[in-house]
């Protein structure tokens, strides 16, 4: 519909359709912009973030499976878990965010920004100015 086309409620627009009450529109995008948001980590495939063994952070894996309200992730560091689906979330992850990473692999982990990112491979800068190549596996958001 143009700009110079405007239907008031009820009334027969050019194309035969009637116009409901605005609020049910309205509600009825939201409904769908919903059901769009909660179903974006849920496809066998989809590269996620889990709440590993239900602590506190998030770690970057994909869906190998679901089935009845649960979700099985290998992590990017080789671990499985299955979680129900409230523990999974899309993969957020993007140069400029701040998340903790594994430094060298030592066990010790710290703050850093992302400024790189190409598939499991991720570059960040540790808040000390200590920079580093690493892979997703070794880094998680909170």
């Amino acid at each position: 519909m143009s700009q110079n086309h405007m239907v008031k409620a009820g009334e027969a627009c050019s194309h035969g359709f009637h116009l409901m009450n605005s609020k049910v529109i309205l509600v009825t995008a939201g409904i769908l912009a919903s059901l769009v948001a909660s179903a974006g980590a849920q496809t066998v495939g989809d590269w996620v973030l889990g709440k590993y063994q239900g602590g506190a952070y998030w770690f970057p894996g994909v869906i190998e499976s679901i089935a009845k309200g649960t979700v099985t992730i290998r992590y990017d560091d080789g671990e499985r878990e299955t979680l129900g689906k409230r523990a999974v979330r899309p993969y957020d992850w993007m140069i400029g965010m701040t998340v903790e990473c594994d430094f060298k692999g030592a066990g010790d982990w710290y703050s850093a920004k992302i400024t790189s990112l190409a598939g499991e491979k991720i570059g960040v800068v540790y808040d000390d100015g200590s920079k580093e190549k690493t892979k997703t596996g070794r880094c998680r958001s909170s």
